[in-house]
């Protein structure tokens, strides 16, 4: 029996096209990205082909060449990449999961408490500021393929917390989702999904999908409860330019 969810692979497309680098060119078997500042997800180098310590010596010495740390995304599957950077002495981080449902999974978001609109207003920036999410990160926000919009969650008329989602093919992607320190435990992050789903459905979307770090318990047990569930994973490697 097919997957309802589709193909791995379709999600890492549509992860990076709703939440991309400033530049991306192939240096051998890899992909070479330059985030901008706009985190590890838009900066990390990825394995394309077959793996050799020659091509990790000529990707190694472009991330040297723009005065970067080398740094690597291994995704479901990349043991053997895993291995070698390890035997390297990349240190790893940041172990994420990719999680996704069918779009009819979500109930109805509740119109009294939320909305979408695109270009983000000043309050949402805000509230992404305030959560680490900052200009380099908007700009990821701008670059992203379109339709594309933000989501503003609101308890008692007060802002409580804010989203990206994107669409790309039939895969939304749901990303920078903050709730205010002041406005947690109250199902505002439920109520976020919701709307991402609900607007997803009306793009003709058939899945939502987000990724989570292992570390965020919570975040991985209140998705857990939506329906969303594990369709792969990755972790990054590094080490300091100087060992590179």
């Amino acid at each position: 029996m097919a997957d309802p969810l589709g193909c791995l692979d379709d999600y890492i497309t549509a992860f990076e096209a709703t939440w991309p680098a400033r530049s991306r060119a192939p240096v051998g078997p890899f992909i070479y990205r330059d985030g901008a500042g706009g985190g590890s997800r838009t900066s990390a180098a990825t394995l394309a082909g077959d793996v050799s310590s020659d091509a990790l010596d000529q990707i190694e010495a472009r991330f040297a060449a723009d005065a970067r740390p080398a740094l690597f995304q291994i995704r479901t599957g990349e043991a053997t990449f895993d291995a070698l950077l390890a035997e390297r002495g990349y240190t790893m981080f940041d172990p994420t999961l990719c999680l996704a449902a069918p779009i009819e999974t979500f109930a109805p978001s509740d119109p009294k408490c939320s909305y979408v609109s695109w270009p983000p207003v000043s309050i949402q920036r805000e509230m992404w500021a305030e959560g680490g999410i900052g200009p380099a990160r908007l700009a990821v926000m701008d670059r992203a393929c379109t339709p594309k919009t933000s989501l503003l969650g609101r308890i008692k008329d007060r802002p409580a917390g804010v989203g990206f989602v994107a669409l790309s093919g039939s895969i939304a992607v749901l990303h920078a989702l903050e709730t205010a320190p002041s406005e947690r435990r109250q199902g505002m992050a439920q109520i976020l999904v919701r709307l991402a789903a609900d607007w997803a459905r009306a793009q003709g979307a058939t899945a939502l999908a987000l990724q989570v770090t292992r570390a965020n318990t919570a975040a991985v047990a209140l998705y857990s409860s939506l329906g969303l569930h594990e369709i792969g994973q990755y972790h990054y490697r590094t080490k300091p330019m100087t060992e590179a």
